[in-house]
């Protein structure tokens, strides 16, 4: 493994949780599946669970019937950890020595992907990693002109192929980094709940 994949965020959206029912053997495992977003992860590793904030240690890290010393992206895998912490679909484990930002309000460079332009203070269904929560576009902060790559601040819609700064607000806080430090982490793309059409793909800046 490179050097460099230890220098990356370590992060891990979980998908599911895997609670063997019929198995007595595996009968209290209780495992969080999902893939690794960036970084790499070991046995013993102290984590945090986002957004909740509780921290355990790592106590294994499993493939199919096989188990790991360590996993790093883009490998998918189950990981328990050694306290019993309430953990769901859409939470995220990273290491406690680097955690990413959880917030409400994000600043996206977006693009809009819709032949319907944005609707002022729709709301849409915003997803991120594992994570889908209600979203509003709350402000266009400007528009770039394509040609010239100049800021337009006075236009504020939002049309096809349309490349803007927005702010977005989101009923629950995401656990976000900025594009250029995880592309995973870093990018959302908007959802309209009517249709469920995909309108619009964002960098976080």
């Amino acid at each position: 493994i490179s050097s460099d994949i230890n220098k990356v965020d370590a992060r891990f959206p979980v998908q599911t949780v895997i609670r063997p029912q019929s198995d007595d053997e595996n009968r209290d495992y209780r495992g969080y599946a999902g893939r690794v977003a960036s970084g790499i992860f070991r046995v013993g590793d102290e984590i945090t669970v986002m957004p909740s904030g509780f921290s355990s240690k790592i106590k294994s890290i499993d493939e199919y019937n096989t188990t790991l010393k360590e996993a790093f992206a883009p490998m998918s895998v189950s990981i328990t950890l050694e306290d019993d912490i309430d953990i769901s679909r859409g939470d995220m484990i990273v290491r406690s020595n680097n955690m990413p930002q959880a917030s409400q309000d994000i600043e996206v460079m977006l693009c809009w992907l819709n032949n319907a332009s944005a609707k002022p203070r729709a709301k849409y269904s915003i997803k991120h990693t594992s994570n889908e929560q209600k979203a509003m576009i709350k402000e266009v902060v400007y528009k770039i002109d394509i040609e010239t790559l100049d800021r337009n601040t006075e236009d504020k819609s939002l049309n096809m192929n349309d490349i803007s700064k927005v702010r977005i607000r989101t009923t629950k806080p995401l656990m976000v980094d900025a594009y250029r430090e995880n592309r995973t982490t870093g990018s959302i793309i908007l959802v309209d709940e009517s249709t469920n059409e995909t309108v619009a793909a964002g960098m976080i800046v």
